[in-house]
């Protein structure tokens, strides 16, 4: 288990790091119904990469993706198609990147923010964790890890769990320095917010093109072992 990991807890930091997120979150703690709408997008949050890494545990359980104690072939051409595909974008998102990072724009639908039903927020949080471009594949790529790794149930459970709590760290922060800060909090959660606005996409391109080289590295490892 303390193998496995050390595999995914990479992926599970690199999920944390996701200044979009952390952005949406603060917007919505400044909205009237704050504290509620950010523990709803939170939960969301959670639950979103719970089902998607859950889906992948099902899928790459030890009897299916594990052979002789080495992942299945499969797993390692997943994790070569993922890693294609984050390298592919990564190089992509830093040609986008705003040459001044003051002139960054964010997406015109954040500006709704303050109008969105809790219900709305919730499923804001779960598209965030389960549906977003970096997260869904490295979510895939843990839980395709854990579940070929030929540990017992209980073991796979609780190092998703673990991988879920670690993810979500980017969002508990902001939430932590809500409820606790009291005045200040106000000025804190401006300030990472407009830092994260500014370097989202480099930021992005390079966590991207990073772990698109190491699901690389490991989709080969398997293949060729």
């Amino acid at each position: 288990m303390g193998a496995v990991l050390g595999d995914v807890l990479g992926f599970a930091a690199a999920v944390a790091i996701s200044p979009l997120p952390v952005i949406a979150v603060i917007l919505i703690l400044a909205t009237p119904r704050g504290r509620l709408n950010g523990v709803l997008f939170t939960v969301g949050w959670i639950l979103g990469l719970a089902a998607l890494g859950a889906v992948m545990l099902a899928i790459a359980s030890p009897a299916g993706a594990s052979a002789h104690e080495h992942p299945a072939t499969w797993v390692g051409a997943l994790k070569l198609a993922l890693g294609v595909f984050l390298v592919l974008f990564g190089a992509r998102q830093w040609r986008r990147r705003p040459r001044d990072p003051s002139q960054a724009q964010l997406p015109k639908w954040m500006g709704a923010i303050d109008r969105l039903a809790p219900v709305k927020v919730f499923a804001l949080g779960l598209a965030f964790s389960a549906l977003n471009a970096k997260n869904a594949p490295l979510t895939i790529a843990a839980g395709a890890t854990i579940g070929s790794a030929g540990l017992p149930v209980g073991q796979q459970i609780a190092s998703l769990a673990i991988f879920v709590v670690i993810a979500t760290l980017g969002l508990l922060a902001p939430l932590a320095v809500f409820l606790l800060g009291g005045e200040r909090a106000k000025t804190v959660l401006g300030g990472w917010k407009e830092w994260a606005a500014q370097h989202n996409v480099a930021v992005m391109a390079v966590l991207f093109f990073v772990l698109g080289l190491k699901l690389l590295g490991d989709g080969i490892a398997v293949l060729v072992s």
